[in-house]
C-alpha cells in the first residue's frame, strides 16, 4: 500500500491569499517508520528529552511564532531544510503531488473540489501505472492533518470512486481518507511543511523551499505530473522572472541514511546520540580520499 500525506495552505475564503495549495507526498507503507525516524534527529535539536514535543509547522517556523519565537532564525531555517532534504532519498522514493489554484481562476466554491480532484486523481494514476507496468497490485490511502473540510473530504472521495470525476474515477483508493492530529504524525507535519513553501512560491515569489520541492514531483515519462496549477498567464510570466533572494536558504546538514538512522530496536534516545556523533564528524576534517 502506499500512502499519501496531505495539507492545504491557504484557504478559498481568506480574501488576504490569492492562492490555494492542497500538497504533500506518497511513501510506501514500510518506509514511513524510517521516515519518522529521519526526522525525528531534528526536532531533538529542539528538545532532546522530548522531540515528539517539537511540531514542524510551516508558517510560525518562517514567522518565529508559538514554540519557535525562542528559536534563532538559522536554526529555524536548517530544520526546514534538513526535513524538505529527505525527499531526495533514494531509498524511500518518496514523490510529492500538489494543485495549487489561483482563486480567480474558478468559482470559490469549487476550489476544494477541484484540488482535491487534482491530487487524488494523479496519485490514482501512479498506482495504476504500478500495474500496468510492473503488475505490482498497489492500493492507496490519503491522510489529511484534521480539518474543518473533513467531512466534505470523505464525500468527496466516495464521489470520485463510485461515481467518478471529470478524468474517470479512482480506481485503487482502499478507503475514504483518514484525518489526524498533526502533533501525533511527524509525516503529516512534513506534508504541511511542503505545502506550505510550494504556497510561499506562488503567493509571495519566495522560491527557497520551492527548489527543495520541485525536483520531486511525481514524473511519468519526464513529466511532472504530480503537479497540477490553475493559474494565470500573469502569474507564470512573475514567476519565471523572481529575483534572487536575499538570503539563501543553507544546504541540508549531513545524515545518516534512513535504513541506518534506526534499526527497529534502536531506542529514541540512541537515534538522537547517533545524529550527534554525524554532526561532529563533519566538522573534523577528513583525510585525503577518505568516505
Amino acid at each position: 500500500m502506499h500512502l499519501l500525506y496531505l495539507d492545504e495552505s491557504g484557504h478559498p475564503n481568506d480574501p488576504a491569499s490569492e492562492f490555494f495549495v492542497l500538497a504533500g507526498f506518497s511513501v510506501f507503507e514500510r518506509s514511513t517508520h524510517w521516515l519518522d525516524s529521519a526526522i525525528t534527529p531534528i526536532a531533538a535539536r529542539f528538545n532532546a528529552a522530548c522531540p515528539s514535543d517539537i511540531e514542524f509547522h510551516g508558517a510560525p517556523m518562517r514567522g518565529g511564532k508559538e514554540y519557535w519565537r525562542h528559536v534563532a532564525p538559522a536554526d529555524r531555517v536548517q530544520a526546514v531544510v534538513d526535513v524538505l532534504a529527505l525527499l531526495g532519498d533514494q531509498q524511500m522514493k518518496l514523490r510529492v503531488f500538489a494543485s495549487v489554484i489561483e482563486k480567480s481562476t474558478m468559482p470559490v466554491d469549487e476550489i476544494l473540489t477541484k484540488s482535491f480532484e487534482h491530487v487524488a486523481s494523479a496519485f490514482d494514476q501512479q498506482l495504476t501505472n504500478l500495474w500496468l507496468r510492473r503488475k505490482d497490485p498497489q492500493r492507496g490511502l490519503v491522510i489529511f492533518d484534521r480539518t474543518s473540510y473533513e467531512e466534505k473530504l470523505q464525500a468527496l472521495s466516495s464521489v470520485f470512486k463510485h461515481q467518478g470525476h471529470s478524468q474517470g474515477r479512482l480506481r485503487n483508493f482502499c478507503e475514504v481518507p483518514l484525518f489526524l492530529d498533526s502533533k501525533a504524525s511527524r509525516l503529516i507535519q512534513m506534508a504541511d511543511l511542503i505545502a506550505y513553501w510550494i504556497f510561499r512560491f506562488f503567493q509571495g515569489g519566495d522560491d527557497r523551499g520551492y527548489r527543495l520541492i520541485e525536483p520531486h514531483f511525481h514524473r511519468d515519462h519526464g513529466q511532472a505530473v504530480g503537479l497540477i496549477t490553475s493559474v494565470t498567464s500573469e502569474t507564470r510570466a512573475r514567476l519565471a522572472n523572481l529575483p534572487s533572494q536575499a538570503f539563501p536558504f543553507p544546504p541540508p546538514k549531513r545524515r545518516p541514511s534512513a535504513s541506518s538512522v534506526d534499526r527497529g530496536d534502536t531506542s529514541a534516545s540512541m537515534q538522537v546520540a547517533l545524529e550527534t556523533v554525524m554532526t561532529t564528524l563533519t566538522l573534523l576534517p577528513r583525510a585525503a580520499g577518505s568516505d
